[in-house]
């Protein structure tokens, strides 16, 4: 069943260019752990633990699917097994397979990473049986810990702070309903099992619990392997904070400093930050206390994350502990100083931690990550594809301050079966607006192309005033985007630096290509009004060419004054601006009115060609004042009328389909689910009428934009 993939020699050409990196010093460790260990999980996960482990002189083992077989992860290791094809339930959570491939290797022991098998106490138990060394907690912490219901209980005793709830096991959606009443709504119905924002839905009434407990138990079946739900009061205007505590068997527990990930989408986290600007010292002292508490009180060891729910007043609730390695643990790496996997590694060989003196954790500095995700950044939906290219941003003012965790390179293929994560970009400084100059800075330096991605989204809520002030709730994108995040707004300043931007790329193009300079450009950008439409704005554009030093190669320099249509925005006088701009390079470095920008040129078009600035894509038009002209004289083209139509808003599974032709439907009713990356999507009709006809059963794949089902 298995094909020994690399052997040392071959894979040590394709190290990852960051595994070099030192985000948190040098290993720590002189004592002996493991010669070998497996790394049971995949992408940059797997990248992660095997730099750890390379670092501390031990050999590393991957295991991977058929859709896996060329990634980073595979190259990285020191050898590698296929466990299976590319369903997740026939490879990643194979557990007889991956047994086999231990067995194999010859591995001493198991780093499970976040997700699949990490919090699977029979998994444990298992090794345990084999002789195998888990690096993770005990079977019985993760049993006790990993179960929803039970750790809310085991909270309560060990004296935690708990929400509102119902501690036992929800029957069906009948019984979620009547606990729901009881406990007064909104509600949040999470599965027992897992997290990841997986199996998690909020119903603020009897009929969306009764919808969102098959969707949310679905989910949590498809992910976990286990149906369970919980239902708990939902606290409104929320922040998540958590704490890592990290443990040996020795009895010895520390608890870190917090993370704040209260900027979410669909219960899952998109950015966080290290530490968090809501906490004060008490808070934060009294919230690690009860997180060892709780620890102690389950004989845990190695890395967990227990997490809360902090409201305006600071008062915190037990939400839930993830008895893994948490996916922003770097952030806290790098704040504090410790490397969390060699830290889980000790614990399963049976060390002590580095150090088990809690006064000796200190905050240094401010982290910030962003979660890269491969999905359209308005309705949140997986994008697959290969990365034509891809490059990522490196250091910026500090040695280090840029950390890219990720399990691609150039040519990688983001495939439907996993998740759709590209990267965690994280940053540091030795403040958070620092730490946020970074991020911003890295985000413009950050290439992708070949998927959709949701870096438009991550830079725009990064420059918002609102997360520069510390202004964070679970709510936050869904209040600053009710319609869905539809790319950068242009104001005064951007649309003008944009506009005189874009007048002196097309200059350079014009030296570059031997075709004369134009000092006089029309610039047509895309403009998003209140209500999310797209509206063109026009800019006429002057460059002082007897001032132009126009350089084909390197800097050049311009006058440009900036004049735009209708009363909009106010005219620009002539100013100073310093493009740099390298031939065959995307990356373009301006310098106007005493402020850097970054942007991207991504592609030419007919009549002009597309920028990501501000993290967005533009298309836009540089036009001369007569192709400003002939343009108004040509008609648009008519759109394709999709409103009769159900279209699929990405490739992936048909999981049920609730019409036949014939039925009648209303606006908003479900009429089918379709599942990507483990995530179910209600598919709703779009008007009021009846179905002609349905073009898909259940099962069946389907990829973006297919016509699903159409209405008469």
């Amino acid at each position: 069943m298995f094909i020994n993939r690399l052997s040392a020699n071959s894979s040590s050409r394709w190290l990852h260019t960051t595994a070099g990196a030192r985000y948190f010093g040098p290993c720590k460790t002189a004592e002996k752990t493991f010669d070998k260990i497996l790394v049971a999980n995949r992408g940059e996960i797997a990248c992660r633990v095997i730099r750890t482990a390379k670092k501390m002189g031990i050999r590393t083992v991957a295991v991977y699917s058929d859709a896996d077989a060329n990634a980073l992860f595979v190259r990285e290791a020191d050898e590698a097994w296929r466990v299976g094809p590319a369903p997740t339930s026939q490879s990643y959570l194979n557990v007889e397979a991956i047994m086999e491939a231990i067995s194999a290797s010859g591995a001493q022991a198991v780093h499970p990473g976040y997700g699949f098998l990490s919090e699977n106490a029979s998994f444990v138990k298992r090794l345990d049986s084999a002789g195998i060394a888990f690096i993770g907690p005990k079977e019985y912490a993760m049993a006790a810990m990993g179960d929803k219901i039970q750790s809310k209980i085991i909270a309560k005793q060990a004296g935690v702070n708990t929400i509102p709830g119902f501690d036992g096991v929800v029957r069906d959606a009948e019984h979620a309903v009547e606990i729901a009443e009881e406990i007064g709504y909104p509600v949040m119905l999470k599965a027992s099992a897992g997290g990841g924002g997986k199996g998690m839905r909020i119903a603020h009434s009897a009929q969306q619990v009764r919808e969102g407990f098959k969707l949310a138990s679905d989910e949590a079946q498809s992910s976990f392997g286990d149906s369970r739900i919980l239902v708990e009061k939902f606290i409104e205007e929320p922040r998540h904070i958590e704490i890592q505590i990290i443990a040996d068997s020795q009895g010895n527990v520390l608890w870190l400093p917090e993370r704040e990930c209260s900027i979410q989408r669909r219960n899952q986290k998109v950015i966080e930050e290290a530490p968090s600007t809501h906490l004060d010292a008490e808070t934060r002292r009294k919230m690690g206390e009860q997180a060892v508490a709780l620890a102690r009180n389950v004989g845990y060891n190695s890395a967990g994350t227990v997490e809360f729910l902090v409201d305006k007043y600071r008062n915190f609730y037990f939400l839930e502990m993830n008895t893994r390695l948490q996916v922003e643990h770097p952030i806290t790496e790098y704040i504090t100083g410790f490397d969390l996997v060699e830290e889980m590694i000790r614990s399963a060989a049976g060390l002590p931690l580095t150090t088990t003196d809690q006064n000796a954790v200190q905050i240094n500095g401010w982290a910030i990550e962003s979660r890269v995700y491969a999905e359209d950044p308005e309705k949140y939906l997986p994008s697959i594809g290969t990365l034509s290219k891809y490059q990522e941003p490196r250091s910026w003012q500090r040695e280090n301050d840029v950390r890219c965790d990720s399990g691609i390179s150039e040519g990688s293929e983001i495939s439907m079966y996993y998740d759709p994560m590209i990267c965690k970009l994280s940053t540091h400084g030795p403040t958070r607006a620092d730490a946020i100059a970074t991020m911003s800075h890295a985000l413009d330096r950050y290439l992708i192309k070949g998927v959709t991605h949701n870096i438009p989204l991550l830079r725009d809520v990064i420059a918002s005033a609102d997360f520069g002030a510390g202004h964070t709730t679970t709510g936050f994108l869904a209040e600053h985007y009710p319609q869905g995040f539809k790319g950068h707004r242009l104001t005064a300043e951007t649309a003008t630096q944009l506009a005189a931007v874009s007048a002196a790329l097309q200059c350079i193009r014009q030296a570059r290509e031997s075709s004369g300079r134009a000092a006089d450009h029309i610039v047509v950008l895309p403009q998003l009004k209140d209500d999310g439409s797209v509206h063109k704005l026009e800019a006429h554009v002057s460059l002082d060419l007897d001032a132009a030093a126009v350089k084909l190669q390197g800097t050049s320099s311009f006058s440009a004054s900036v004049e735009f249509a209708g009363n909009e925005y106010a005219s620009s006088t002539m100013s100073q601006l310093e493009v740099a701009w390298d031939i065959d390079m995307p990356f373009v470095q301006v310098r106007h009115k005493a402020k850097d920008i970054t942007l991207q040129f991504l592609d030419p078009l007919p009549l002009g060609f597309r920028v990501q600035f501000m993290g967005t894509k533009f298309d836009i038009d540089v036009l001369s004042p007569r192709q400003r002209e002939l343009m108004q004289l040509m008609k648009e083209k008519e759109q394709l009328d999709t409103s009769k139509m159900v279209l699929s808003p990405m490739p992936g599974t048909i999981v049920s389909v609730a019409v036949k032709p014939g039925d009648a439907v209303s606006e908003g009713m479900q009429v089918a689910v379709v599942e990507a990356m483990k995530m179910q999507n209600v598919l709703r009709a779009p008007r009021a009428g009846t179905v002609r006809a349905v073009h898909v059963s259940r099962g069946a794949t389907v990829n973006g934009d297919d016509i699903l089902i159409e209405l008469e």
